[in-house]
């Protein structure tokens, strides 16, 4: 069983939850921009969490069926289509041998997942099938999809193996289903605890980023956004020696520009760091596009901690 690419769209690439346990070694760990419908996909579809699935940035692919699979689609608000019929979004559906899969107009939100029942059933490296653009890690020679790639499903993809269309994730994970992420719409708050090197930044600077608005600028990927707005003042040198670097850190270069590091942030960074979006806060920071704007929120730790544990992912 395999979904060969007719149309690759803008950047679709596979990921599953990410290369961890190798940052020591310099190796990202990359994954889902927005891991809530990364899960809540292959959780609909029937799969483990650890399945890889496909991720849709913008402009979504067309993509055509050799069997009869069945589908999810979870994040981003993009018409989906299977031959001409359109399909519903955190439901499961069907796609008949030779039917096709077409991405439409995007509404809200800039990524959306597309799991398949059995997960894509690609060579794994470092334990990991998600895809490192930078370092071509991954899936295809860690690039993203172009025309013709063929995609394999996993043998539990036959639609006989588990039931029909609507047989869902069962056990713990089916048990702890997470609803849909709400969508940011044109821009969104996300919430910041002071980094380690805060007091590398005037009071002002502080002040500065959480009561400002930040703009997403074009030149952002899945490395990290380029913000534009205020510049934000070091105390002294902007550079520091190199050390090690988390999703989530905003780092501010000698422009005084933030830059808020994504799913594939290297695992070391020579800027200092003036603050930290915290952990639940990615998804909605990852379904962010090139033009939306972010303000930051200031949050206790213990807040923090308790949106964590809340979370459920």
């Amino acid at each position: 069983m395999n979904l060969t690419v007719v149309r690759p769209g803008m950047l679709t690439t596979v990921q599953d939850l990410g290369r961890r346990g190798f940052q020591g070694q310099g190796v990202p760990v990359s994954g889902p921009m927005d891991i809530h419908s990364h899960r809540l996909a292959n959780q609909v579809a029937g799969n483990d969490a650890t399945a890889a699935a496909l991720e849709i940035t913008l402009l979504g692919p067309e993509l055509v069926a050799d069997a009869e699979l069945v589908c999810a689609v979870a994040g981003a608000e993009i018409d989906v289509t299977v031959d001409g019929a359109r399909v519903a979004p955190n439901a499961p559906f069907a796609v008949p041998a030779g039917g096709r899969i077409r991405c439409g107009a995007r509404r809200r939100g800039a990524r959306m997942t597309l799991a398949v029942r059995g997960g894509f059933d690609l060579p794994a490296t470092l334990g990991s099938r998600a895809t490192h653009l930078v370092s071509h890690m991954g899936p295809f020679g860690g690039r993203a999809l172009r025309a013709g790639d063929v995609l394999p499903i996993g043998a539990d993809g036959a639609v006989g193996a588990r039931g029909a269309v609507g047989a869902g994730a069962t056990g713990a994970e089916g048990a702890k289903r997470a609803v849909p992420l709400a969508l940011p719409d044109g821009g969104a708050r996300l919430r910041v605890l002071p980094a380690v090197h805060r007091e590398r930044f005037t009071d002002a600077a502080w002040t500065t980023l959480v009561s400002t608005r930040y703009q997403v600028t074009p030149h952002s990927n899945r490395m990290g956004y380029r913000l534009e707005g205020v510049p934000l003042a070091h105390v002294g040198a902007a550079d520091i020696l190199s050390e090690a670097m988390p999703r989530g850190a905003i780092q501010v270069p000698a422009s005084g520009q933030p830059i808020l590091l994504m799913a594939e942030c290297a695992t070391t960074g020579g800027y200092a760091t003036i603050a930290n979006v915290i952990t639940a806060d990615f998804p909605i920071a990852g379904q962010l596009a090139p033009g939306d704007w972010i303000e930051f929120d200031p949050c206790p730790r213990p807040q923090a901690l308790d949106a964590l544990r809340k979370r459920p992912w």
